[in-house]
């Protein structure tokens, strides 16, 4: 699959690799609104190193379903969008907004593979979940998330440099939630006894 290939937004049947593609794209696009303020399509493909083209798509997408809007400009063909300004009664801060967003596409992708998982090539009909509780201090937490993102390390300039690829490397969604248990109605801390 070529580059051009994967950054087709429309146009073809869609892979899970797809799929994945555009839940990076997207997450990638409200994690730049939410550093700089406001972007223009070309303004985010030169920052992030996709084509102007599917920054466009996923933009108008991200908007179609209410999580950005146009930001005001001065005319002109530049089209800049911003996240979508909460109302003024919204729960919670921005911040926890957009960490609800992104979860939510997080869980999106993961429902998604569940059910179409066998439309995958079969080497990779696979996932590698799974979860554990373990008992740790907040110090210990921390270091456990960032002995996570040193392993990670390795294979982040990838996603700029499509080069550095090996040949059937697909994007993989990595989700880490390393979150405390809190007791439920019982006492029981996350059901555990």
């Amino acid at each position: 699959m070529t580059e051009d290939g994967v950054n087709t937004p429309m146009g073809r049947a869609r892979s899970t690799g797809e799929d994945l593609r555009e839940h990076e794209v997207r997450t990638a696009l409200l994690g730049l609104l939410a550093e700089v303020g406001a972007v223009t399509a070309t303004e985010a493909a030169s920052r992030l190193g996709y084509s102007s083209g599917l920054c466009s798509f996923h933009l108008r997408q991200l908007a179609r379903h209410g999580h950005i809007e146009e930001a005001p400009h001065n005319g002109g063909r530049a089209r800049p969008w911003r996240l979508k300004q909460p109302a003024p009664l919204a729960d919670g801060p921005v911040e926890a907004q957009f960490d609800d967003l992104a979860r939510g596409l997080e869980d999106e992708s993961w429902h998604r593979w569940l059910t179409r998982r066998d439309e995958a090539p079969s080497e990779w009909r696979h996932d590698e979940a799974f979860s554990a509780v373990a008992y740790l201090t907040p110090e210990e937490m921390s270091r456990v998330a960032d002995a996570i993102r040193r392993a990670l390390a390795p294979y982040r300039d990838r996603e700029q440099r499509p080069l550095a690829r090996p040949e059937n490397a697909r994007p993989v969604a990595l989700i880490t939630r390393l979150f405390p248990l809190l007791p439920d109605a019982a006492g029981n801390a996350g059901g555990q006894g």
